[in-house]
């Protein structure tokens, strides 16, 4: 070791790597290393392989099914019993006051959110696969819940004449209040019921993954826009201010114009117990979060100013006195369970896919965060199936959609909760709430409760802060934050999803359609290329041109792909090749008129005779006199030369182009014709295209797609670029410079010396000299 406690450098010699191995092409490397080609199983293999079953797999797939029995009997109860206990009556509280807070969102009697508080708690204790998370309501998810509630069940549906109302709405007209909320409760649970089927058959279906289309910053602009929608839903209950519910696009406008014209009608009382609900909890939490290492179980703030505005109102009447609005009755004990109203389901199906997937994305990140930290994993399938069934069996007890609550979970595993015992115990503290507590809390004024959930919004709306860091890191993420957020916004929250997950896959099709790609040179004494605009000591090889193109290829980007290649080589292959057989044409009637003589040389003016060669390149191409037979005569033209007509054709300083495929991942049908048209392209040119560092897949859709005849074959594909360098530069270097189709002679516009004018007479059988020329070029 070094004196400071370092490794000794090794020597020089350790530091570089010397191989040396043959040049490989495809079909080279195949042979000498004895390629297997795979063998897909048949059809009798893959059913003997699903159908086999033994002990041990049985045992699997139960503990797959049902995740209990892999952690419940490692459960260590000496070390997390009391643990489990105490963030379980913590939860508990919590929930109990969340529940009846978020049925609000819901626009159903409060009490029905303890029950959504307890329900869905016993089948994911079996099921779930995560040990932190507390199922139960979210405000997100409960709002979008409310939205379908309110625009299927609208005051406006309610509205009786006579005296045997329950209630006015704003209008002042007369609305049966009963019949209402029981239409309400119906729709909540029967659409409950319908997202834990959809659930429950995408966990089967095994497509967890379709969260992953979720992006952070999309969630993170979903959510902050939820809160908003959740802000300006509650606004109106703390300010007891009766407005019309309004859903759909631009309802969040509405709401807020409204609210705000009718401002005047504010309940005084109303309204200071909302303020000091939202001050003293948004303090404590404060709190809470800067002393969490010091404080070992988090201030219950919520339950304790519950519990005192629930003695101020009884107290102090505010009911009568005041004119507060109050939870009034909260149902007693359980409820029958009942089956859903099917007929339902075609109004609220789209619905309730939004929901499924966004209620199933938020339990998964929050469960995923917690995973993480504790070293264990959890199973996507799984939680789609076991929310699926938290929501079928919840449904049936008049509950609404389930998933989990950040706040209530960051308070389960705060207060040392290790696994869903906690849950179990918590869902206990819900159920003494439902028998016997419930009553108590009917004086309870709803702005206390609209309080609560306003409180409980902070850690989403500081959510939008992260842009500034978004846009510092990547651009993209920050677009989709802000237009998911603000679509959410104005579209509402289902709308607002589908426009901002669009927007997402949008801009990943343009980054793949419009990948990164640049050319590529050598570092001079290695086998390393980078990007010769990017390094100084980057040199590229003579007469050489390498394109890397970092995507898959396929019909959207294949234009890209001619695009990127016209750059990289600085010309337009087909161009070019139609500017050689125009310029060809052109030589070719000078020759008939006299004006130019042709020799196996090359071809020169007649002496004497002004050349009219540099003519207007505007002549038309299909001249008829062009089609006339003439006498076989050798053309031989160097293209990089000057030429005795006036056709521009671009210079051609490049032998060969080398296509560096390492970040290609596939290639679909157009991709694989639109390449053999591009190697043909150049070849007629005389560029001949190489494939270098392709994946080995590739082969395999190359041969699908018929890629490989007798001109284009697998010994132009080299596993890496600087086999295909090598290869190049020794073809170059050894062989005997003339290429199989064309010989290389120099154009002569004079010559000094006498020239033999050499002249054959033309078989029947052979082309004309521009049938032969063009033959030559396309060949």
């Amino acid at each position: 070791m070094a004196a400071g406690g370092r490794a000794s450098e090794p020597p020089a010699e350790l530091s570089h790597y010397v191989v040396a191995r043959p040049i490989y092409s495809e079909p080279g490397f195949q042979e000498e290393n004895e390629r297997r080609p795979p063998l897909p199983p048949t059809l009798r293999e893959r059913a003997q392989a699903a159908c086999r079953c033994s002990r041990k797999r049985a045992f699997q797939i139960a503990k797959s099914f049902l995740p209990i029995l892999e952690w419940l009997p490692n459960y260590r109860v000496k070390e997390w019993l009391i643990s489990d206990i105490i963030s379980g009556l913590s939860t508990g509280l919590v929930a109990t006051l969340q529940g009846l807070a978020y049925a609000l969102l819901v626009a159903v009697p409060v009490g029905y959110g303890l029950y959504s508080a307890f329900f869905p708690i016993l089948t994911y204790f079996f099921l779930g696969t995560s040990r932190h998370i507390s199922v139960g309501p979210f405000p997100v998810v409960s709002l979008m819940v409310g939205s379908v509630v309110l625009s299927m069940a609208p005051d406006e549906n309610f509205l009786i004449e006579g005296s045997n109302a329950t209630g006015t709405n704003v209008t002042g007209a007369l609305i049966d209040t009963e019949s209402r909320d029981a239409q309400r409760v119906l729709i909540a649970s029967t659409l409950t019921f319908l997202v834990g089927i959809l659930q429950v058959i995408f966990g089967v279906l095994q497509i967890g993954f379709i969260v992953r289309y979720l992006a952070d910053p999309l969630v993170g602009g979903f959510t902050t826009a939820a809160a908003f929608q959740v802000l300006v839903s509650q606004l109106k209950i703390v300010l007891n201010v009766s407005t019309k519910n309004y859903n759909g696009v631009l309802s969040i406008i509405y709401t807020l114009v409204e609210t705000f014209e009718k401002i005047g009608t504010t309940n005084i009382a109303d309204l200071i117990a909302g303020l000091l609900t939202i001050f003293v909890c948004m303090v404590v939490k404060e709190i809470n979060d800067r002393f969490k290492h010091k404080i070992p179980i988090p201030i219950p703030i919520e339950v304790i100013v519950t519990i005192v505005a629930t003695g101020i109102s009884y107290a102090a009447d505010l009911e009568k006195k005041y004119n507060a609005g109050i939870v009034k009755s909260i149902p007693r004990g359980f409820l029958p369970p009942e089956p859903p109203n099917v007929s339902l389901f075609s109004q609220m199906i789209a619905a309730s896919f939004s929901i499924a997937i966004v209620a199933y994305a938020i339990a998964v990140s929050v469960g995923k965060v917690y995973a993480t930290k504790y070293d264990y994993a959890i199973d996507g399938n799984q939680e789609f199936i076991a929310f699926g069934f938290s929501n079928i069996f919840s449904g049936a007890f008049s509950c609404f959609v389930a998933t989990t609550a950040l706040s209530r979970t960051a308070v389960q595993e705060s207060t040392g909760g290790k696994t869903q015992v906690a849950g179990i115990i918590s869902a206990g503290i819900v159920l003494i709430s439902i028998v016997a507590l419930g009553k108590l809390l009917e004086p309870l004024q709803k702005s206390v409760l609209a309080a609560v959930v306003i409180a409980n919004l902070k850690g989403m709306f500081m959510q939008v802060f992260d842009v500034p860091r978004l846009w510092r890191q990547n651009k993209v993420d920050a677009m989709i934050w802000v237009f998911t957020c603000i679509a959410s916004i104005i579209l509402g929250l289902d709308l607002g999803l589908l426009a901002g997950l669009l927007f997402g896959l949008l801009t990943v099709v343009l980054r793949v359609q419009f990948p990164s790609w640049g050319g590529f040179g050598n570092i001079p004494g290695t086998d390393i290329y980078k990007k010769v605009k990017d390094y100084k000591n980057v040199i590229e090889p003579e007469g050489v041109k390498i394109l890397k193109f970092s995507s898959p290829i396929f019909y959207a980007n294949i234009d890209g792909l001619k695009s990127s290649l016209k750059s990289t080589v600085g010309f337009d292959a087909v161009k070019v090749y139609n500017k050689r057989l125009k310029a060809l044409r052109k030589i070719q009637k000078l020759i008939k008129k006299g004006k130019l003589k042709a020799t196996k040389n090359g071809i020169i003016s007649e002496p004497g005779i002004n050349n009219e060669a540099f003519e207007t390149d505007e002549e038309p191409e299909d001249n008829p006199d062009l089609q006339v037979p003439t006498k076989e005569v050798e053309i031989q033209v160097d293209w990089n030369s000057e030429l005795p007509v006036k056709v521009n054709i671009p210079k051609v300083p490049i032998h060969s182009l080398i296509l560096d495929f390492g970040a290609v991942t596939f290639l679909d049908i157009v991709a694989v014709r639109s390449i053999k048209t591009i190697i043909k392209e150049f070849e007629r040119i005389d560029v001949r295209v190489y494939f270098a560092s392709y994946q080995d897949n590739l082969i395999s859709q190359l041969e699908r797609g018929a890629f490989f005849d007798d001109t284009v074959r697998k010994d132009i594909f080299f596993l890496t670029v600087h086999d295909a360098v090598l290869y190049i530069r020794n073809q170059m270097t050894y062989s005997d410079n003339q290429d199989p189709i064309f010989e290389k002679i120099s154009l002569m516009q004079e010559s000094k010396e006498p020239i033999e004018f050499t002249e054959a007479s033309q078989p029947d059988d052979e082309l004309d000299v521009q049938e032969e020329a063009m033959r030559r070029l396309a060949s």
